[in-house]
């Protein structure tokens, strides 16, 4: 558990850091109100309670050249400490920070979202640089110090997926990830692999800089934590990879690239929701054979609701369906002449959940924001979080029929 020992007299900074990181990222904050810096590294550590932290941030208050002087003798004697300086934003400090041994500065005007990724980051290299100090070996979990990842044990891989398009099946894996993100905040990616026309980053609002094949070219695909520096931030604490602008350059990406991807992701993030290409390319079979749960996604009309018996009868056959499989109905709609029991009878397969038909789930998708931001109290944005809830570890099975209320079938 990471844990952060946050240095400063300003008492109204410390409630501005509490409310960004407690019950966002895992571990606990302690604060030591007093403005003067001991001489040493570990007289600094001697003042928190408990275990080592894995960051220490020097805040306001705090003099820069004591943080200075203090933050070069901490890189040679507590190497697996991260130390982040806040400041005010002046790139001047920021250089004179980094070549001192800080691992990050970071603006005391800075948003919450910056803060929580800035925080990552330094915790991920505070795990990284304790796995490789001598004795130390490889972490159960995580990433190891060459860039090797090993799974978390509780990560999942949960591809969505859909033989047709049209379906909402972006919407729904955006949807899926910003709940997830409230369960596992910092902790939850989605992972665009509709590789030529991916709608991730709308369906976010994201403008980002760097995308899938930045991330799985070139360092990133070496190293775990520099993998993390090419992702996009959402403010509902989850990270994004999206795809690239230019269709012709998500074609350079392969399959053996997207199992490596998603193996580094496993080493990272508990939740891992893969958003598909409508059929089953070599990307969407990559990602099914490294999951751990898959989201069937159909409408109710029957092209769709056939396509899908023919997907998961496919997928059955090549032994691509995971143990846990959810099928949902998107966009339902009661007055379309097909009912829920013929879908099952179709596919063979019950009906884990009924999505109806939302107004506002177009507008929504329209301006960027997920439904369950935009309108959290609208009849799907219910349906959804009950699909989120599927992946919680306290989720406990609802009674079987209730699906079929929502559509009155």
């Amino acid at each position: 558990m990471s844990r952060f020992l946050l240095v400063t007299p300003d008492t109204a900074y410390d409630r501005r850091f509490r409310a960004a990181v407690e019950g966002r990222i895992p571990g606990d904050v302690q604060t030591v109100f007093n403005a003067s810096l001991p001489g040493t590294p570990d007289e600094l550590l001697g003042r928190s309670i408990g275990e080592v932290p894995s960051v220490v941030l020097l805040g306001p208050g705090v003099a820069v050249e004591d943080a200075l002087s203090l933050g070069a003798v901490f890189d040679v004697q507590r190497p697996e400490v991260s130390l982040v300086l806040v400041g005010p934003d002046d790139p001047a400090l920021a250089l004179a920070a980094m070549r001192a041994g800080f691992r990050d500065v970071v603006a005391v005007t800075a948003d919450e979202v910056t803060l929580r990724v800035v925080l990552t980051r330094a915790t991920d290299a505070a795990d990284s640089r304790r796995r490789a100090l001598p004795g130390a070996g490889a972490s159960s979990a995580g990433t190891y110090a060459n860039g090797h990842s090993s799974s978390r044990p509780d990560s999942r891989v949960i591809v969505v997926t859909s033989p047709k398009g049209g379906v909402g099946k972006t919407t729904l894996a955006a949807n899926l990830a910003v709940g997830l993100g409230s369960i596992a905040p910092m902790n939850t990616i989605i992972v665009d692999l509709d590789v030529q026309f991916g709608d991730v980053a709308a369906a976010l609002r994201l403008a980002p800089e760097h995308n899938l094949t930045d991330a799985t070219t070139g360092p990133a695909s070496q190293d775990a934590l520099v993998l993390k520096t090419f992702l996009s931030v959402h403010p509902a604490s989850i990270y994004a990879l999206c795809t690239p602008s230019n269709p012709i350059e998500g074609e350079r990406i392969n399959a053996a690239q997207v199992t490596h991807l998603l193996d580094q992701l496993t080493g990272q993030f508990q939740y891992i929701v893969v958003d598909t290409a409508p059929g089953m390319g070599e990307h969407s079979l990559a990602a099914l054979e490294s999951a751990t749960d898959v989201v069937f996604v159909t409408g109710m009309d029957v092209p769709g609701v056939r396509g899908m018996r023919k997907q998961m009868d496919l997928l059955n056959e090549l032994g691509l369906v995971p143990q846990e499989v959810k099928v949902v109905v998107n966009a339902a709609d009661r007055n379309n002449g097909l009912s829920v029991q013929d879908i099952e009878a179709t596919i063979k397969h019950h009906v884990d959940l009924v999505i109806p038909r939302s107004k506002m789930a177009g507008y929504a998708t329209n301006r960027g924001e997920p439904l369950l931001l935009h309108s959290p109290k609208d009849k799907a944005s219910k349906k959804l979080r009950e699909l989120v809830g599927m992946f919680d570890p306290d989720y406990t099975a609802p009674r079987k029929g209730n699906h079929r209320k929502a559509v009155g079938a």
